[in-house]
Order: structure tokens, then sequence, then C-alpha cells
């Protein structure tokens, strides 16, 4: 069974600082609040460490597609099966909308009761409102 989910967030920060976040996989920590630690190992590839309630999970995943201040695209190579997408939309000087889609594919009973209860888009809420956070603090210094 594949789950999905899309959000979208309008921001109160142009996209140069909503990309330099995203843009920098060491800061998924800062506010994607499932994930312990993000190494890179390279240019296009990193390791997450996730804390997820019941099951930590490790896994690493490529960058598929980079386009700067535009779209950052990623896929597992081992571990969970998950691929991403973010994109940054300009509305203004001062604003940006962002749009995370994720596909996955739910393994074991915590996964799948996150996706059957609606757990993982209210994670990603919860995330993109973190995200929100610091991107407005970082473009209001």
């Amino acid at each position: 069974m594949s789950a999905s989910l899309a959000e979208t967030l309008d921001i109160n920060a142009p996209v140069a600082i909503a990309w330099g976040l995203w843009s920098d996989v060491t800061k998924w920590p800062d506010f994607l609040s499932h994930i312990r630690n993000v190494e890179k190992l390279d240019n296009r590839h990193f390791t997450w460490q996730l804390k997820l309630p019941g099951a930590n999970k490790n896994f690493t995943a490529e960058l598929t597609e980079v386009i700067p201040e535009d779209r950052i695209a990623w896929r597992t190579t081992d571990g969970v099966s998950h691929a991403g997408v973010v994109t940054f939309h300009h509305l203004s000087d001062t604003t940006s909308r962002v749009t995370l889609q994720i596909k996955y594919d739910p393994k074991g009973f915590v996964e799948h009761l996150g996706a059957l209860t609606n757990l993982d888009p209210t994670l990603a809420n919860y995330d993109l409102g973190e995200f929100q956070k610091l991107a407005e603090t970082a473009a209001a210094a």
C-alpha cells in the first residue's frame, strides 16, 4: 500500500531564504521533527536518522533534482521506500509559497497506522509550521 501527502504553505520570507534553509540537508532536523540527524555523504547522497513513535529508522537517500530557488527532489536508495519534492514559488519580494509532496511505502504497524490515521499529513503540516517560523525569523533578521 503506497501513501502520499501534499502540503502547501505561504510564508513571509523571500524564496532565497526559504531555499537557503531547505537546500542544506543538514539543517532539516531544525524544522523536520521526525528527523534526528542528516549526514551528507557527498553532494548528492545523504543518510537520515528518523525518530518516529515506536520506531527509529535509518536510510540513505539521493538528491535527484536540484534547481536553485525552484525545487529539490530526493528518493531513498535503501531502507524505507520514500520520495519527495519541495518546490518554492515567488509570490512577492517578501513572500513565497512552499509545497511539499511525499510518496512512501509504509512498512510495519506504526507506519501503516500513521498513514491510516492521517498522522502523516498532520506531522507534515506541523513541520512546515516549524519551517515557516525559522524562515520568517531569518527574513526579519
